[in-house]
């Protein structure tokens, strides 16, 4: 357990509560065709820039614990961030280093994997790209390989179609090559093939227990491999594409067959790797693979008896799934952990969406609370529509429980995420995500007022980019990349700064925001939420934004 906080000695802290409120998805950039956060009209966001302190935040790259600075975000590193105050090597570059370094497969769930493989099927699922915020292809390159050494004779890949994290109809440039791959590891020993599919958005992963319905559709296609049937993965994608229109993450569930049979349906005895190394949405198929009999999300029909193995450990209190590769990250000394073991009451709210960031990846990727009494977490339930369809999401919700929970004064640190930025931009539709700006800019109008009244303070902040750049922009020329239908959309995270607003009307002669020299991050949050407490920051955090005078 965290030691408590020190006392500031200049600074008793502020009266009312202390909030952070994570407008997910919304970083700052230049304005342009595609900015749909420039391109809203947000009043009392522009107020809040122009007569707030503000410095800018990196929130991607090295700076949340990914390989390089040319790796997108993602909410759950940056929660990760926000809530530790510290930096942690993350997913990719784990799992990376662990098979570089040949740890993987020289753990024991790989040998129980592979072991049971030889006489049976060895299958991969998993997002299907070089995204690296979920997965990355060259894992699963690097996992096959391996198979193929250890003698393993057949192997059969469920993919998962990107188009979020990726280029939005960039499939074919991830399956072409890789059927030449596939082509190079095949011979008279080694049979290998894509088995199954479909988009990322229709199928297998839904996280949070939003839409239970993509797991089913999941099971269906990978595991009893019912469903549209192709000879390949190409001809489904192409297919799909001239009669619907969608994009890569909307693709219907496709499965390949020869001679009207299913190639890769998931039977007994066989080996099965989930290969995301990202656990929220990894963690409601690994349930449905191990799960008993008393399951109920969904009929499975059929329940093979596998050898299951995630990337990681997708949830480490609940110990899904029991049997991973790369050993997560161990992230401790949490702002939750110290709250609560020095006595300050916390509250934590968010819609289904992105409850578990504010609540599981907030605290270090730990499910439960560190103090039943003094922890209050609220769970508003998200819509299950696409999210162009209702770009305000919940926000006006999230907000009537907000100030409901403000006006009570039994907390003082709160945490809130307003997913709407990040959700309605990963749809490419520029026009909803300016809705969805507009929606959450009312509804900081509404909380404006409450934070006065109870003489406390916000900081506003985002964990990564989105809707800030909505439009595919072209590297040499910066201008947005065309389509066929006008400008190119861009569904994934971006690499742009985020803000860091310290809306404080009352306390503000207390202390200095430090010279934004672009040196901050999303863990520099942490330090100054406890600051703007009244408390001494643990050394071992990244350092607070403001200093007290």
């Amino acid at each position: 357990m965290s030691e408590k906080l020190k006392k500031l000695e200049k600074f008793t802290g502020v009266e009312g509560p202390v909030l952070t409120i994570v407008m997910d998805g919304v970083g700052i950039a230049a304005d342009g065709e595609g900015n749909a956060v420039k391109k809203a009209v947000t009043p009392n966001l522009d107020r809040l820039m122009k007569d707030y302190p503000m410095v800018t935040l990196k929130a991607h790259g090295t700076a949340v614990g990914l390989p390089s600075d040319e790796d997108m975000g993602n909410s759950e590193v940056g929660h990760n961030a926000l809530g530790s105050g510290q930096v942690f090597a993350q997913g990719a570059k784990l799992v990376t280093s662990s098979i570089e370094s040949g740890k993987m497969f020289a753990s024991d769930a790989w040998r129980q994997i592979a072991d049971n493989a030889k006489n049976a099927t060895l299958h991969f699922i998993g997002l299907f790209s070089d995204g690296n915020v979920h997965s990355h292809i060259d894992h699963l390159k690097a996992m096959l390989a391996q198979a193929k050494t250890e003698g393993i004779s057949r192997v059969r890949i469920h993919i998962l179609l990107d188009g979020r994290d990726v280029g939005e109809t960039s499939a074919l440039d991830y399956v072409l090559p890789f059927e030449e791959y596939l082509a190079s590891l095949r011979d008279a020993s080694f049979d290998v093939m894509i088995a199954s599919g479909g988009g990322r958005m229709q199928i297998t992963m839904d996280r949070y227990g939003a839409d239970w319905s993509m797991v089913d559709r999941g099971w269906k296609t990978h595991v009893l491999g019912e469903g549209r049937m192709f000879a390949s993965a190409a001809e489904a994608i192409e297919t799909y594409r001239a009669e619907t229109g969608v994009i890569d993450q909307d693709l219907p569930a496709f499965v390949i067959g020869v001679d009207g049979k299913p190639v890769g349906t998931i039977e007994d005895g066989d080996s099965v790797v989930f290969y995301n190394f990202r656990g929220d949405r990894a963690l409601e198929i690994s349930t449905a693979f191990e799960a008993g009999p008393d399951f109920d999300k969904f009929d499975r029909v059929r329940v093979p008896s596998v050898v299951y193995a995630g990337m990681l450990e997708y949830d480490g209190d609940l110990h899904i799934p029991s049997r991973y590769l790369v050993n997560p990250p161990e992230i401790t000394g949490t702002m939750g952990e110290y709250l609560a073991e020095t006595g300050v009451s916390q509250l934590a709210i968010s819609e289904t969406q992105k409850y578990g960031h504010v609540t599981y990846f907030w605290n270090g990727n730990r499910s439960g609370k560190f103090s039943d009494a003094l922890e209050t977490y609220i769970e508003v339930p998200s819509d299950v529509v696409p999210f162009e369809q209702r770009p305000w999401m919940k926000c006006a919700e999230i907000t009537d429980k907000l100030i409901e929970m403000l006006r009570s004064g039994e907390y003082k640190s709160i945490r809130v995420n307003f997913p709407n930025g990040d959700m309605v931009g990963h749809t490419g539709s520029l026009a909803a995500t300016i809705c969805s700006m507009e929606a959450l800019d009312l509804q900081i109008g509404r909380i404006l007022p409450v934070i006065d009244e109870v003489k406390g303070v916000a900081i506003f902040c985002a964990d990564h980019g989105n809707a800030d750049e909505m439009y595919e922009v072209d590297k040499k020329t910066g201008a947005p990349k065309k389509g066929e239908n006008g400008f190119k959309a861009k569904t994934s995270h971006t690499l742009n700064p985020v803000p860091m607003i310290i809306y404080d009307n009352f306390y503000a002669d207390k202390y200095s925001v430090k010279a934004d020299n672009g040196q901050f991050g999303l863990s520099n949050v942490a330090a100054t939420n406890v600051n703007l407490l009244g408390y001494e920051a643990p050394s071992f955090w990244d350092e607070s934004v403001i200093e007290v005078k």
